[in-house]
């Protein structure tokens, strides 16, 4: 068992004994499922997004997540003032670009939360991480594009986890997570996730999850990513048949009887 490996095998089992309160400012479509996954990893999901009590929701959180799935102005203001609690009390943020290259709104709210708030951990497509990096983009809505495929996903991960000091998880068929120098590629998951709304808000919310119990936020990053790409494997053997609703529940079955032992050995990355 490599390194990382064993660091992801003792973190989940962490989670589990310290149930972090992990904080989302997430959107509509996907909030029910992020908080069941949440509960499922062993961490405890709050959402509040109201300007007058968002901040002081992050202030008792062990991590903030934030998600831009369903924007509105209404809450860009309390991304931002949770943000910065956030980075004021040391609590990590991890954040979740939604469709950033789609609209304008969605591109200027990225740049804002990016330049005022210290992300912890980036997670998005490779479109949405190729937006960050400031490379031209053609965002398909909230999926990666054809036409962004072309770019390098490990060069992208390290430029933008160095131009925000952060650490950067792409996640596709083949998942990239960097801090600009390490790299480990996860190669976990089924095709049938993409048929379910929402496992990308899932697997951002898994990532805080780990976030609010480990300090080192690479090996949260794998984590979270991972558990998502084991469950979907899990869930596809066990329901793959029976359709997407079904599979969309054993997702979260799965999720919720994940421990250390069922990574250590279903993981698949490599590390360079």
């Amino acid at each position: 068992m490599n390194l990382i490996t064993n660091s992801v095998s003792k973190q989940i089992n962490e989670l589990r004994n310290n149930v972090p309160l992990v904080h989302n400012i997430t959107n509509y479509v996907t909030v029910n499922d992020v908080a069941n996954v949440l509960l499922a990893i062993g961490a405890s999901p709050i959402m509040a997004d109201d300007i007058d009590e968002t901040a002081d929701i992050t202030a008792i959180s062990s991590a903030l997540v934030i998600n831009i799935g369903t924007l509105n102005k209404r809450t860009i203001s309390s991304m931002v003032v949770s943000g910065k609690k956030a980075n004021e009390l040391g609590i990590p943020v991890v954040f979740d670009p939604v469709g950033a290259g789609a609209s304008k709104l969605r591109n200027e709210t990225t740049k804002e939360i990016l330049s005022q708030v210290k992300i912890a951990i980036l997670r998005g497509n490779l479109s949405e991480i190729s937006f960050a990096a400031g490379l031209e983009v053609s965002t398909k809505g909230v999926d990666s594009s054809e036409a962004d495929e072309k770019n390098d996903s490990v060069a992208v991960a390290k430029v933008v986890a160095k131009k925000f000091d952060c650490v950067v998880a792409i996640t596709g068929a083949v998942d990239i997570i960097s801090d600009g120098e390490r790299v480990v590629k996860i190669s976990n998951g089924h095709k049938m996730l993409s048929k379910v709304t929402g496992t990308g808000c899932m697997t951002t919310a898994l990532v805080g999850a780990f976030a609010g119990s480990c300090n080192d936020y690479f090996t949260a990053a794998v984590g979270g990513v991972a558990s998502m790409g084991i469950a979907g494997e899990i869930a596809f053997e066990k329901v793959g048949d029976l359709g997407t609703g079904s599979f969309r529940v054993a997702i979260i079955d799965a999720l919720s009887k994940l421990d250390g032992n069922i990574i250590s050995e279903r993981v698949k990355l490599d590390e360079e």
